[in-house]
């Protein structure tokens, strides 16, 4: 009895492991038939791109004129408003008169008297002459007379000097406008004291007809806009594409512009240099002080383009992912234009046209030698057209 339950136990424990051992050949059976990852990737080809770098702008009106009055008194009237366009030599302020009108009247009086004694001492010149030539009065005599003459005249040219400065002073108290443009902020109203010497203008004038977008480039741009050192900035300068504006609310303004100036001063504390672009502005959507971004496009010719995303760092180096002909993934370096729009690289070294790279699960699923089963990316969305731009004047 004891010998049949020891081989009954026997034949359980045979069985068990036969189940067992097939268990662990069919999981690792099961393991060693899954398929390889699908992966997508796209065949590169050269293809013309048009880069855009960006850099944030300040506009400024090409002319921003402080009003400062040119003589010392109360506002006693505001002309315009914040924000009003005014022509050249429109009224903008008027200061109290009262003194200026008095100063006038009394010049004018003075004037007035300077020129009488004037013709009192020619009167005597005159007479006196006449009794010279008769040999009434001795030569010291009439010379007198004479003197007496010049002097009333020069106190009459001082006369009228003077009415002419407090002509000009009354005529100061009315603040006009030096040119077309859009006035800003006016800080002060009737009843403020206005003068020469006050550190706030009583407002600015902007003449925005045209605009200067205001940007900085690096010393590096600079030197890759000079070829780095083989060409002039000048040239280089007169041979950029036209710019464009974006507006803080994410538009493009419709006109394009044309960069005019480079400082010929490079920042230390920023190291960069102010640039300026010029921006033809018909309906004064842009104002003086608004902010916005400068656009400038850099078009490239038969150039190898990959994602971004399609790419992975490593040691300060950057690698894709290249499909052989045994569809494994091998990490490849290469090397890329410093421009790009955040979007795609310019590859300028490491692939070739024909080359198969891996567009999806870059620094997660793939790893180098791993076999995929690559497939076809799907076109990516057209981007939005930008609005049609009119060229710069």
């Amino acid at each position: 009895m004891k010998s049949i339950s020891s081989l009954a136990i026997g034949s359980l424990s045979v069985l068990l492991a036969s189940a067992t051992l097939a268990s662990c050949s069919g999981n690792k059976g099961q393991q060693m038939e899954m398929p390889a990852p699908a992966i997508a990737t796209v065949t590169l080809a050269p293809q013309n791109v048009d880069l855009q770098s960006t850099y944030p702008a300040t506009i400024k009106g090409k002319t921003d004129i402080d009003i400062r009055p040119q003589v010392t008194g109360f506002i006693t009237k505001v002309h315009v408003d914040e924000g009003q366009r005014v022509r050249k030599g429109q009224a903008l302020f008027t200061l109290d008169q009262v003194q200026f009108q008095a100063a006038v009247d009394q010049a004018r009086a003075a004037l007035n008297s300077a020129q009488t004694a004037v013709n009192t001492a020619k009167m005597t010149a005159d007479s006196k002459k006449t009794l010279l030539d008769k040999n009434i009065i001795s030569q010291y005599e009439y010379q007198l007379a004479e003197n007496s003459l010049q002097q009333a005249n020069a106190q009459l040219a001082t006369a009228k000097a003077a009415l002419v400065n407090a002509q000009k002073n009354l005529a100061y108290t009315v603040v006009t406008s030096p040119s077309d443009g859009v006035v800003g902020q006016i800080p002060n109203r009737e009843g403020s004291l206005a003068s020469p010497s006050s550190a706030q203008p009583l407002t600015t004038v902007s003449d925005n007809s045209q605009v200067y977008a205001y940007f900085s480039l690096t010393e590096k741009d600079l030197l890759a806009l000079s070829g780095n050192g083989k060409g002039s900035l000048d040239a280089a300068i007169k041979s950029m594409p036209a710019v464009r504006l974006k507006l803080s609310d994410g538009t493009i303004f419709p006109i394009e512009g044309k960069v005019a100036t480079v400082s010929g001063v490079i920042d230390n504390n920023t190291g960069s240099s102010s640039v300026r672009a010029l921006f033809s502005n018909p309906d004064g959507v842009l104002r003086s002080g608004a902010t916005g971004q400068i656009i400038i496009p850099s078009p490239m010719d038969s150039v190898l383009v990959i994602p971004q995303k399609a790419t992975f760092e490593l040691q300060d180096r950057r690698f894709v992912y290249v499909v052989n002909d045994s569809n494994k993934v091998v990490s490849t370096p290469i090397a890329i234009e410093t421009n790009n729009d955040g979007k795609v690289f310019v590859v300028t070294s490491g692939l070739k046209a024909g080359d198969r790279v891996a567009i999806e699960g870059v620094g997660t699923k793939l790893k180098d030698g791993m076999t995929i089963n690559p497939t076809a990316a799907a076109p990516a969305p057209d981007a939005p057209a930008a609005p049609a731009a009119e060229k710069a004047e």
